[in-house]
């Protein structure tokens, strides 16, 4: 079962009643606001996709007190369909964790015909949401309760970039990066878990872990569970990397290596990598990674590659690459890379 990473949420006759342009006094539809914040403080997010004046509706949020709840609003006259696909890009998550609220029933099937994955709901079952099954993560971080703040911290740099005058690395240095690995403590397990259970696109095996068995490979002498944090001049992303390492006499394995998907246009995919293998270097053993292609991991096996590893051995579907030993690598130069014990 996916759990659902976004709600979102047409405006007329669902988070207010009546229609906007008919009646500039509308009013907000009862409980729509608190299960807004419920679903907020489990870092679900939450979106838009209203037929509607853009420069109204955004007001009348703003009046509600409420508009800071929504990323990238799709307050147009498109299909409700091309705007939760916008959505889904924009934020950069899969299709199949959003969720669609709306109070007509051909909006929710145009929706559903364009994106079968795509849980629909209808306005009149709203205040139901936070009981489904698909709306409980199984933890609540520090991470996902900041979830919202974190994406709207993105924003802001996505915007910065969009006018910067210049290369990308010079942009990248602009943002003073500064990324913190360490060994994983057991407060950090619960956001471990969610990461596996989150990360699709940057993760190089698909492999996902409970609480306990990621517990377990922390206290293991044979492994090594490394968490990854980055911030910048914005402010911090959090946790945002996980790498588990089996380490033999002669051979390390890496058998998870995933990235949070918003730190991807960040290029930071590899610095977690290069630490491996510089470590691996210097213990005088090969390092080999296991990975499983998905149909939306390619990301990291092409980040493989660039990194030197080569397929060594396949065993069904699991590829195991070794890397070549040639060279090296060193961190991206537009970062600062912290190493703790």
């Amino acid at each position: 079962m996916t759990t659902v990473k976004c709600v979102v949420w047409d405006l007329d006759n669902t988070v207010w009643d009546g229609v906007l342009l008919e009646d500039g006094d509308v009013k907000l539809r009862p409980g729509v606001v608190e299960v807004i914040r419920t679903l907020d403080g489990r870092g679900i997010l939450h979106s838009i996709a209203s037929r509607n004046d853009h420069d109204a509706a955004m007001a009348k949020l703003e009046e509600f007190g409420i508009a800071e709840y929504f990323l990238y609003p799709q307050i147009t006259w498109d299909n409700k369909s091309d705007s939760i696909r916008v959505i889904a890009e924009t934020i950069n998550i899969g299709i199949d964790t959003l969720a669609f609220v709306d109070d007509q029933p051909f909006e929710r099937d145009e929706v559903s015909y364009a994106h079968p994955q795509v849980l629909c709901v209808d306005a009149l079952d709203a205040e139901r949401l936070p009981d489904l099954p698909r709306m409980q993560p199984r933890f609540v971080t520090e991470d996902s309760r900041e979830r919202r703040h974190l994406y709207r911290a993105d924003a802001q740099r996505n915007q910065a970039e969009e006018s910067h005058q210049g290369t990308n690395e010079e942009f990248l240095a602009s943002l003073g990066m500064r990324f913190v690995i360490s060994p994983a403590e057991e407060r950090d397990l619960q956001r471990a878990e969610e990461l596996t259970v989150r990360t699709n696109q940057l993760n190089a095996t698909g492999y996902t872990y409970s609480y306990d068995e990621l517990n377990a490979f922390r206290q293991s002498p044979d492994h090594d569970l490394l968490v990854a944090g980055l911030e910048d001049t914005y402010g911090t992303y959090g946790k945002i990397g996980l790498a588990l390492v089996e380490r033999r006499s002669d051979v390390w394995t890496v058998k998870l290596l995933l990235m949070s998907c918003r730190v991807m246009s960040r290029g930071v995919g590899s610095a977690l990598l290069v630490h491996l293998i510089r470590r691996a270097a210097e213990a005088g053993v090969r390092l080999r990674a296991e990975f499983v292609p998905t149909d939306r991991n390619r990301t990291m096996y092409v980040t493989y590659k660039f990194a030197g590893f080569r397929e060594q051995a396949k065993n069904g579907e699991v590829s195991v690459l070794e890397h070549d030993g040639a060279r090296v690598p060193q961190f991206p130069p537009y970062m600062e890379v912290v190493l703790e014990d």
